[in-house]
């Protein structure tokens, strides 16, 4: 299983405008990637592509995420969704 940590650089967190952009690019992966905070418990993890489930983790400007991943180019899934998730998309 492949696994990435990102910070997330939105000011407004996983709200929105950047949680719309970074469920599509999940989706568009055809993966089953998973999200959770950092320090929480695998079985928090939630379904990366559901904008509901991704802004119910209340993520904020600064939190620590992990994604995680299984199958053909997860490696580098996860470093887009990576870019993703550490690029500001409300400045």
């Amino acid at each position: 299983m492949a696994e990435r940590i990102a910070t997330i650089a939105s000011r407004v967190g996983l709200h929105a405008r950047p949680a719309a952009v970074f469920t599509e690019a999940a989706r568009g992966t055809g993966l089953d990637i998973t999200i959770a905070a950092q320090d929480a418990p695998v079985a928090d993890a939630v379904d990366a592509s559901s904008i509901l489930a991704l802004m119910s983790l209340g993520i904020h400007h600064g939190d620590r995420v992990v994604l995680r991943a299984e199958g053909p180019d997860a490696e580098a899934a996860l470093d887009a969704l990576s870019r993703i998730l550490e690029t500001d998309h409300d400045a």
